[in-house]
């Protein structure tokens, strides 16, 4: 394979060009997983001015880019998916029929072992070190909002009436219900963020936008606006005020789903879940074919799918004792947090323990 090396940055327009062709015929392709945002150029150059040792490893033949990785680099050689932590799809975006070697490439990159933890399908050379798959449910709408609701009140009945009864008890008690499908003003994405802060340390988890990078991410992919991605800011409104609102990427036909806040002072009536609906509904009217909710065993994902992708979590690792070393160190952490996932009574458990935390945590 010749590959060549890249800062997200110095990727040339034609190269950033080719990327987006690539993504641009991924569901006529065969390959819909690829045409996921987070898996986009836009994404790689946003969290590359906002982390150190972010890069882009392009697979030319014949002088033509057929393939490219996205991936951050530590100084001793340790590789993550770009964005870990943050990003609900990685891998390597090709031209169909693309083969590679996971431990070459590997070395042209300077990596002794790739992490990976939303790994999506058809990567055959990096799921050999996948270490388990996991369910990333989605909302199916290329045949419209109509047809999604009409398969979602069979599918939930129950779920589908009360969801629509909250909606309309909204309107009475609080005004006018009204959605937005793609707010600009930044006023609202701090308002989602401050939710969503609050929801975080409430609930005992850790405050992804307490690290500044994070932060820094979102506000750059919100002004960001392309014809083939963007960052997209959807708003349910009761009477004047926000109640919901979601931050995601759109690309092409995807829209990935990210972060989810809503009002707590109006948690009686769901306002959560009613923009959900709302969303499928404003994505259907925008031609998108389907939403991403990510990876997570969750309620309200399982209420709303209509079916669900596969994403891998697990290393690719060369011979090295760096990647023996990450590997040990971090294989027991994922198995513990897996299990506890896997396990309803573990987690049960553990979801009070960390919402008491939390709530010591407010009070104090």
């Amino acid at each position: 394979m010749n590959i060549s090396v890249y800062r997200p940055g110095e990727l040339t327009a034609a190269d950033r060009a080719a990327w987006s062709a690539l993504q641009s015929r991924a569901f006529e392709d065969g390959s819909p997983q690829l045409a996921n945002p987070f898996l986009a150029p836009e994404f790689a150059m946003a969290v590359g001015r906002c982390r150190h040792g972010v890069r882009v490893a392009v697979v030319r033949e014949e002088g033509e880019p057929v393939a490219f990785f996205p991936y951050q680099r530590s100084p001793l050689g340790v590789g993550r998916a770009i964005g870990l932590g943050v990003s609900d799809a990685q891998g390597l975006v090709h031209r169909p029929g693309f083969q590679w070697d996971a431990r070459e490439l590997l070395l042209a990159c300077g990596l002794s072992v790739w992490e990976f933890d939303h790994l999506v399908e058809g990567q055959k050379p990096f799921e050999a070190g996948a270490s388990g798959s996991y369910g990333s449910p989605v909302i199916d709408v290329e045949q419209g909002f109509d047809s999604y609701l009409a398969a979602l009140r069979k599918q939930s009945p129950k779920f589908t009436r009360t969801t629509l009864a909250k909606e309309r008890k909204l309107g009475r008690d609080l005004g006018e219900v009204r959605y937005v499908h793609d707010e600009r003003d930044p006023a609202v994405l701090r308002t989602l963020i401050g939710w969503k802060s609050a929801q975080y340390r409430r609930t005992g988890r850790s405050d992804r936008f307490a690290r500044p990078w994070i932060s820094h991410l979102v506000e750059q992919l919100f002004h960001t606006r392309g014809a083939s991605f963007g960052g997209l800011l959807s708003v349910l409104y009761a009477g004047e005020q926000p109640v919901a609102a979601h931050f995601g990427l759109r690309s092409g036909p995807v829209l990935a789903c990210w972060f989810p806040a809503y009002d707590p002072a109006f948690a009686k009536y769901s306002p959560g879940l009613v923009l959900h609906l709302r969303m499928a509904e404003g994505a259907a009217a925008t031609g998108v074919a389907y939403l991403d909710l990510g990876r997570g065993d969750k309620a309200y994902k399982n209420s709303l799918k209509t079916r669900e992708l596969s994403v891998s979590e697990g290393w690719v690792t060369r011979h090295h004792p760096v990647a023996l070393g990450h590997r040990a160190r971090r294989a027991p952490v994922r198995a513990l947090r897996n299990t506890v996932l896997a396990r309803p009574e573990l987690f049960e458990q553990a979801d009070r323990l960390l919402k008491r935390m939390g709530r010591f945590r407010e009070g104090s």
